[in-house]
């Protein structure tokens, strides 16, 4: 049977699959791969997008305990969560088996007490705060949570019920600059956990410290990773304008800066994400109709309208009220009026042979006219990974 919803969120298998074999593509081919898919998968569907690249990853990141319950549904691969889980849930998700990421020492221990409660050798990760001012352990604190690491670690002729397995931090401005002194920065305090970790006599640990910007700008960094985080790249979305500029075919030719000498070519990143529905209702309004609640906008001639059967409950951002555009029948159409709840208001008195229940697009092509993320984010001065991680879960997808 045919599936015919009013509307839906769309995501192509052959586009996230080859985004994923673009990535891959520059990182050396020894080093591990995870897939980012919290949030949803940036509002992709978590377990339609882990099925789908079950078989071309190493790891996968989540954030929380329901996304572990949820995932382990579908994938037997390794899992990190890479956020904090309650003292209450740690047994549960041990159960489930995944990588914990530790937040204090006073965790740690607890992890180590509740691990040997449920007879289980717990692998951790250990965030570092090289310069980024979150989550992570500043270096003044490293020698005293390697100390009690020791204390409860696993290793051979030791029955700890902890392991350290990877120390990682995060970059926290690469995506956004051409000047990579922060970045430089952050990788010297990286490299000093990373040598103080091996004089504790922690060894072979999984290091990560890049995302899809790290991997895309700041190659110095690949003899740090031995596992690249992958996220807003295998989605077909750009870190920012700067690193779609850098690949760009605009851009070829010219002399790379030097940041990037080392860089393995170019790559083009394909949209997984298209988000459509239908027209509910069409009428002409006379001059002087005010559209929507706030009587924010006012018809200055007889305009003709579409109905939209979709608004801010459904992910699309109240902001791009007045401001936003859809495509019907391959033509821009012009938001009018506020985004209510469950539906908004377009112009359609340019567009001929126009009916009810006709395909309306949201974000994706149609025709030779697309509406990207980036161009909503644009529109409400934000970022392409907001527009598509408010999604409304509840939304329908459908792989194709």
């Amino acid at each position: 049977m045919k599936i015919d919803p009013l509307s839906y969120i769309e995501i192509s298998r052959r586009n996230l699959v080859y985004n994923i074999r673009q990535l891959k593509s520059l990182a050396k081919k020894e080093t591990k791969i995870a897939v980012v898919i919290k949030s949803n998968a940036y509002g992709h569907g978590q377990n339609e997008v882990a099925k789908i690249l079950e078989s071309y990853v190493d790891y996968f990141i989540i954030n929380s305990m329901e996304e572990l319950q949820l995932l382990r549904k579908v994938s037997k691969k390794k899992i990190f969560v890479l956020g904090y889980v309650q003292k209450k849930d740690l047994s549960q998700v041990m159960k489930l088996g995944c990588i914990l990421s530790v937040f204090s020492i006073e965790q740690m221990l607890t992890i180590s007490a509740i691990a040997k409660n449920v007879n289980k050798i717990q692998e951790i990760h250990l965030p570092i705060d090289a310069y980024l001012g979150r989550e992570g352990f500043l270096e003044k604190e490293l020698p005293k949570v390697f100390k009690e690491l020791k204390k409860c670690n696993h290793a051979k002729g030791r029955a700890g019920n902890i392991k350290l397995t990877g120390i990682y931090a995060h970059f926290a401005n690469i995506e956004d600059t051409t000047s990579f002194t922060h970045a430089q920065k952050q990788i010297d305090k990286y490299e000093k956990a990373l040598k103080l970790a091996e004089k504790f006599g922690f060894k072979n640990l999984q290091t990560h410290i890049s995302a899809t910007s790290g991997l895309l700008v700041y190659e110095k960094n690949k003899g740090i990773n031995s596992l690249v985080r992958l996220g807003i790249g295998v989605y077909g979305m750009w870190p920012s304008e700067h690193i779609k500029y850098l690949y760009s075919s605009a851009w070829a030719g010219k002399n790379k800066p030097i940041h990037l000498d080392k860089c393995v070519g170019k790559i083009e990143l394909k949209p997984v994400l298209s988000w459509k529905t239908k027209i509910a209702q069409i009428k002409t309004l006379p001059t002087g109709s005010t559209i929507g609640y706030g009587l924010t906008y006012m018809t200055r001639v007889p305009t003709k309208i579409a109905v939209i059967p979709q608004g801010y409950a459904d992910g699309l951002d109240r902001g791009l009220s007045n401001k936003g555009e859809v495509l019907i029948k391959g033509i821009r159409c012009k938001i009018l009026g506020r985004i209510a709840m469950n539906m908004f208001v377009v112009n359609i008195s340019h567009l001929k042979n126009v009916k009810a229940e006709d395909e309306v697009v949201l974000i994706g092509k149609q025709g030779s006219e697309e509406v990207t993320a980036e161009e909503m984010a644009g529109k409400i001065d934000t970022i392409n990974y907001e527009i598509t991680t408010r999604l409304s879960a509840l939304s329908l997808r459908i792989i194709t």
